[in-house]
């Protein structure tokens, strides 16, 4: 909802070098917040009426052992039990912090003004999306990143596309740069930096603080029900979403891994049928892990990611095409980006794709539907795709791909 206030804020600034002049777009963060507040108790309100059909115990909650739970004076007993407690915003050890005072991404998400300017600590998918969201609400923001480009854990090209987009949108990015201390002084918050060696001082009227989450488990008592877990890397499960003791079950961000809402829906609906039948349903995260961030351009990724192939050491062929070489996406006037597709060079099996562009976290779902079918990148480019849109640059890559197998084939000894 945020999001969707930002992005027209910022295609009413741009909306020029389309023939359209309009003055700049006046921000009433106030109503912003108050509809995304709306929003999310509408959707707040369905989930718990759904919940509410059941037992409901309200309460803190932590293990007795390893077949009672204490929800306040309560004690339920049961045969199996499902965490699903979500996870927190992560500790933040550095020096100065608290006492110059921050703002963390959950509360982000409740802010009533937009400050003149901000210091997002942080590149991950939050980082870049608040970042990006404050920069076009009005606000100065510098990103402080440690690694080369924003979202260290995305493919290369990806992260170095979003880091040169968001400079040009007038984002500051620092990248390679170690935090060292926060102060305060005369009124401004100051990160020092270490950057190749040299002191570097950024100041802002406020800190946001996107470096990561971590599992809610605090006060569990999780090993009093011989259940295995870390206070950074989550619960312990295997595949049916059993932990350490196979009668409790972890689900969602709690469990570390994956911090996706779709993932936690998936895990969840596992245990319940494991829990309730005693069976061993495992779970496959070829597709499940298919993810989209939403900054400006969006991202999305299918499947595989080319870092993920290359650490496995799965061969795999590509082919790419870019937004900037694509009708639609000229005609629009959104050309930042490209797609790429994966597929196996042996049988031409759609491995991976991503997509960072327009509409992205659209434009994936083609592409989810054609791997969950075992679709060759031959079989994909043979798709008719109507003209124009969007869609169709996927065609380029998988043309591209199947090109380079059949060469590949004909080549090979027989």
């Amino acid at each position: 909802a945020l999001l969707a206030s930002s992005d027209r804020v910022q295609a009413i600034r741009t909306a020029v070098a389309l023939g359209i002049t309009t003055g700049e777009p006046r921000v009433d963060m106030p109503y912003i917040a108050a509809r995304k507040r709306a929003l999310v108790g509408e959707f707040a309100a369905d989930r718990i009426d759904g919940i509410e059909r059941f037992p409901l115990h309200r309460g803190q909650a932590h293990f007795l052992n390893e077949r009672e739970l204490a929800v306040g004076d309560e004690v339920l007993e049961a045969d199996s039990f499902v965490i699903a407690t979500g996870s927190n915003v992560a500790p933040h050890p550095l020096p100065g912090l608290l006492e110059t005072g921050f703002l963390d991404s959950d509360a982000l998400l409740d802010l009533e003004g937009i400050p003149e300017s901000a210091i997002v600590l942080g590149g991950g998918y939050v980082g870049c999306e608040l970042g990006q969201f404050l920069s076009r609400m009005g606000a100065h923001t510098q990103i402080v990143i440690r690694g080369e480009h924003l979202l260290s854990g995305a493919d290369t090209d990806i992260g170095e596309t979003l880091t040169e987009a968001f400079r040009n949108e007038g984002i500051a990015v620092h990248v390679r740069s170690r935090m060292q201390s926060v102060r305060k002084e005369r009124g401004r918050k100051i990160v020092r930096l270490e950057r190749d060696g040299i002191g570097l001082d950024v100041d802002a009227e406020e800190i946001f603080y996107c470096l990561g989450r971590v599992p809610n488990i605090a006060g569990l008592d999780l090993d009093r029900a011989g259940v295995t877990a870390h206070s950074v890397t989550g619960i312990e499960i295997d595949e049916s979403m059993r932990t350490t003791n196979p009668r409790i079950f972890a689900v969602g961000d709690v469990t570390g891994e994956f911090l996706l809402v779709h993932i936690a829906i998936y895990q969840g609906e596992i245990a319940a049928r494991n829990a309730l039948s005693g069976g061993d349903e495992r779970a496959d995260y070829r597709l499940q892990r298919s993810h989209t961030i939403f900054t400006e351009p969006q991202i999305a990724v299918a499947g595989a990611s080319e870092k993920e192939l290359q650490r496995a050491g799965t061969p795999y062929v590509s082919g790419s095409y870019a937004f900037a070489e694509h009708g639609k996406a000229m005609c629009l006037g959104k050309t930042d980006g490209f797609v790429k597709m994966l597929a196996d060079p042996t049988d031409g099996r759609i491995l991976g794709a991503a997509c960072i562009g327009p509409e992205a976290s659209e434009l994936i779902h083609e592409i989810i539907v054609a791997m969950h079918f075992n679709a060759t990148a031959e079989q994909f480019a043979k798709i008719p795709h109507l003209h124009p849109t969007l869609a169709e640059i996927w065609t380029y890559p998988a043309e591209e791909c199947a090109e380079k197998i059949g060469a590949s084939a004909v080549g090979a000894p027989r």
